[in-house]
């Protein structure tokens, strides 16, 4: 079995460089998506504690099968620790084996900036350049590279309630080309943008967007509503704009449409990749990807990274599993 490290991970990143690495892996979710119906699906196992929480996302279709466990602890922080961390298997089906392990800590972040910005691609007006960003935590610097590769944005106006988070963020694009302006309040980061990401991290139901913040014609990427009790869009945004969702059993529970109606009118994303129905109607409607993340996405990031470590040789052998000269003789390994 192949094993990707987080320090392998990094080497591949920038190897691949995070543009391209996120316009191929967009590519890899958006053949997934249209081949939705092969696939099985169900809303993620979760653990919830008073802290926070750990899960397991599970899927596969004929050939393949992935999972990924992953936390979600916000306070971790206060104790020197990453608020989430990760780690993901893809097996062979025929057989049953592992195929490759890897780190999905930083995984995660690449795929999610990945579905973003693709999804982005397919529902925000053509020609935006400015994106406003309510949260500059771990999740931005991914959230504006995938967002340029893939739509063409090179103007950002950011807020954080820690301004030490803002600070961050500045250092780590200082050379990125992006003309990035610190915002003092989340409505500040709003003017003038043609897309609104949101990702904040405290568990609990937030307002970080209210409906005289958001203007017609924009597009919503609300990534950071992304458990039960978690929000952070007010429901009058909700309701004035066209809802769209990765896998609606999951996003009813988890999602900013956790509160509405269970008749609210949402359309699963697979249905615009394949076609089958029209995203964006005109250019003054509103949009609003209501993300959670969900297993499919992992799967596609896994089957990547798969192709791309055997393609660059940059991995490590790991073994598992014991080689038995007789199949049938698992006893006769403690005899050796």
């Amino acid at each position: 079995m192949k094993y990707l490290s987080a320090e392998n991970m990094v080497k591949l990143v920038n190897r691949i460089g995070i543009e391209t690495l996120m316009t191929e892996l967009a590519e890899y979710i958006k053949e997934d998506y249209q081949n939705w119906d092969n696939f099985d699906k169900s809303p993620r196992y979760a653990h919830h504690s008073d802290v926070g929480v750990i899960e397991l996302m599970p899927t596969g279709n004929r050939e393949l099968f992935s999972f990924k466990y992953v936390n979600g602890h916000p306070g971790n922080f206060n104790k020197g620790l990453q608020t989430v961390v990760a780690f993901g298997v893809l097996s062979d089906v025929e057989t049953g084996y592992p195929l490759l392990l890897s780190e999905m800590t930083i995984g995660t972040a690449l795929r999610t900036a990945a579905i973003s910005a693709l999804t982005a691609k397919y529902l925000a007006n053509n020609n935006v350049k400015t994106m406003g960003m309510i949260g500059a935590g771990c999740q931005a610097e991914f959230q504006a590279y995938a967002f340029r590769a893939l739509t063409g944005i090179d103007t950002l106006r950011v807020y954080d309630i820690d301004y030490k988070v803002s600070e961050k963020f500045q250092r780590n694009m200082a050379d990125s080309g992006f003309d990035i302006t610190v915002c003092k309040t989340g409505q500040d980061a709003v003017q003038g943008a043609d897309i609104i990401t949101t990702c904040t991290a405290d568990k609990q139901y937030a307002t970080v967007l209210t409906d005289n913040m958001v203007g017609q014609g924009m597009h919503i990427n609300a990534i950071g509503g992304d458990c039960p009790g978690k929000t952070e869009l007010h429901q009058d945004i909700l309701k004035r704009g066209s809802v769209f969702v990765e896998f609606e059993p999951q996003s009813r529970i988890e999602g900013e449409i956790q509160h509405m109606p269970e008749d609210f009118a949402v359309t699963e994303m697979h249905h615009i990749f394949k076609g089958e129905k029209q995203g964006r109607q005109n250019e003054r409607e509103i949009t609003i990807f209501d993300s959670v993340g969900f297993a499919l996405q992992d799967f596609s990031l896994l089957r990547y990274v798969y192709d791309k470590v055997r393609e660059f040789d940059i991995y490590e052998d790991l073994d598992i599993i014991g080689e038995l000269d007789d199949p049938r003789n698992l006893f006769g390994l403690l005899k050796n």
